[in-house]
This record gives structure tokens, C-alpha cells and sequence, in this order.
């Protein structure tokens, strides 16, 4: 179920609908050779039939393959609405891409396809998706819905966030947070993209995220980092200066002096997140944009799977 090679093979290609087709596509090839029963690619086109359910739109053909009764799914079925949650600031465009790069090779990228992918699956499964971007300001906001011209404006404006050069803006994740939670209404899965480099009061982060619950919303809290830099703090020891790309602060260090002390804190800050996530009953996922985006979609199919 490895999607590495996949990517691979279309990193040339920059066009978000096509790239994240490809990855779901890769990933579901890899799971007829895998273990993991439960999902199949059917899953794109079909329910398990129920007990008691009519047996009108039973694909027989389907049956006579796999020995399993599955229902077709129709275009006007809605069984999930997903909001999807992007954090826009400074720090997310980091690490800065050089001309030899995918975008999706720094945070912004990476949450950006991540997203494309997710939807994807939702307009394969007939669900609803809705589309929140914050930065220091609300930047854009589509409610849920499954329509083949709303999934195309959400796609612009994911694609245009690749566009938009990484001008100097700070997190206000508490207040745009408790602001998104208000628009939500119908119960829903949210999915938030995010590196948690908000400064500040803790609890009042939580309480922000823990808002999103309300109505019994489930909420998916995927932190993005570069994990060779920011976790790992793989730098050589020659004279850095390193600026807060959200302040402009700069400060001049020697990476070796710092680097146990750097990750010592970062570990515990990881472990702490995610604590306090299982505390408040929030799916905690950290991701690098060093890695394939399968962990993102297993966890969002094992997730929808118990969103009852």
C-alpha cells in the first residue's frame, strides 16, 4: 500500500485534480494486495447491503465476484459532510521549495494535495464537503455540499493557495476557530490542516478546537511539520541565522549547541498535543511532509467507518 512510487511517478504533473486522482487510484491498487479487509475499491461505488434493506439496487454482478451483497450507491446519497480546515500562515509555507521541488514538499503543499485527495474520496462516495482557510484573517469559506461545480471551487481555491507567495502573516487559530465552529451546523466530520505553531494560551486552543465538537462533530487534527528539520533539527554546524517567518524575529545560533535541547522540548511539546487531543477526544495525527499521504487517507476511511 505504498504510495511513494506513485507520487514519484506524477510529481510532474501540477494539475490538483489529476495529482490527487493518482494518489487515490495508487492507493487503491495497493489494497487488493493487501491485508487490510474492510475496504476495497469498491467502496468508491458502493454500500454493503443491510438486512432488511430492499433488494432493488443489489448489484448481482459485483455478488457473483466477491460472494458479498453490495447496494449501488445513487448521486443524490449523502452519507458524510466533511469540513475541510486549512491554516494558512507564514509558517506553513515553510520549508521554502527550490525550482528542482514538488509543492507538495512544504506544509502548505502538502496540506493543500492531502486536501485534494480527501476530496476525492468524498466525491467518489457521493459525500459533502465544505472548505475553511485562516491565517490572520478568514480567508475563504464554502459550506458542505457534493456537486461536481462545488468540488470545482474548492479546487480553485486549494490551487490557489499554491499561488499566493508566503507574505509575513501570523496564526489567530483561536478566534477563526471558534468562528468556523459557528458555521457548521449539520454533524460532520472536520478535518484540520495545521503546523500548531500558535503562541499563546494552551487551554484557549484547546477550548477552540474542543468547539469544533459541538453538534458531536468528529474532528481530525492533522499537524504538519517537516520532520527533518523541525522535529529532527538536521542542520550542520555552520554559523545559522533563523528567523520566525510568522514575527520576522531572527536569531543567530550554531545548530549543534542547541539541537538536544531543541528536540527535548519539541518531543514533549508532540507528546503533550497529543495528550490533551485524546483528553478532549480529538484524532490527533502528526504528518511530515516527507511522507506519503497514506496514513492520511487510512486514517480518514478508519474514522469515517466510525463516525456513527
Amino acid at each position: 500500500m505504498k504510495i511513494e512510487s506513485q507520487i514519484e511517478k506524477i510529481s510532474s504533473f501540477q494539475h490538483l485534480e489529476l495529482l490527487a486522482h493518482q494518489v487515490v487510484e495508487g492507493f487503491i491498487s495497493g489494497m487488493h494486495k493487501s491485508p487490510f479487509h474492510g475496504f476495497s475499491a469498491e467502496f468508491a461505488e458502493h454500500k454493503v447491503y443491510n438486512a432488511g434493506e430492499s433488494t432493488k439496487h443489489i448489484d448481482w454482478k459485483l455478488f457473483a465476484k466477491t460472494e458479498r451483497l453490495y447496494v449501488k450507491r445513487f448521486e443524490e446519497e449523502t452519507n458524510l459532510r466533511c469540513h475541510i480546515i486549512i491554516d494558512n500562515s507564514s509558517s506553513m509555507h515553510y520549508p521554502k521549495l527550490k525550482e528542482n521541488q514538488n509543492f507538495f514538499e512544504n506544509k502548505i503543499g502538502f496540506s493543500v494535495l492531502a486536501s485534494a485527495v480527501l476530496m476525492n474520496l468524498l466525491k467518489k462516495q457521493r459525500d459533502a464537503v465544505g472548505l475553511s482557510v485562516f491565517s490572520d484573517s478568514y480567508e475563504y469559506y464554502a459550506p458542505e455540499k457534493g456537486s461536481d461545480r462545488h468540488h470545482r471551487m474548492i479546487l480553485n481555491a486549494l490551487e490557489g493557495l499554491l499561488e499566493k507567495s508566503a507574505t509575513t502573516k501570523s496564526t489567530d487559530t483561536i478566534t477563526f476557530l471558534h468562528q468556523i465552529a459557528e458555521k457548521i451546523h449539520r454533524r460532520s466530520m472536520i478535518i484540520v490542516f495545521t503546523d500548531m505553531f500558535q503562541s499563546g494560551n494552551e487551554k484557549a486552543l484547546f477550548d477552540a478546537l474542543q468547539h469544533l465538537k459541538h453538534n458531536k462533530h468528529k474532528v481530525v487534527l492533522f499537524h504538519v511539520v517537516d520532520n527533518k528539520t523541525e522535529l529532527n533539527f538536521d542542520f550542520d554546524n555552520a554559523p545559522r541565522k533563523f528567523i520566525d517567518i510568522e514575527t520576522g524575529e531572527e536569531v543567530a545560533v550554531f545548530a549543534d549547541n542547541v539541537k538536544e535541547e531543541y528536540e527535548k522540548q519539541v518531543e514533549m511539546y508532540f507528546k503533550k498535543l497529543a495528550l490533551t487531543c485524546s483528553q478532549n477526544r480529538i484524532k490527533y495525527i502528526p504528518v511530515s511532509v516527507n511522507e506519503s499521504f497514506e496514513k492520511i487517507v487510512l486514517t480518514y476511511l478508519v474514522e469515517k467507518q466510525n463516525f456513527g
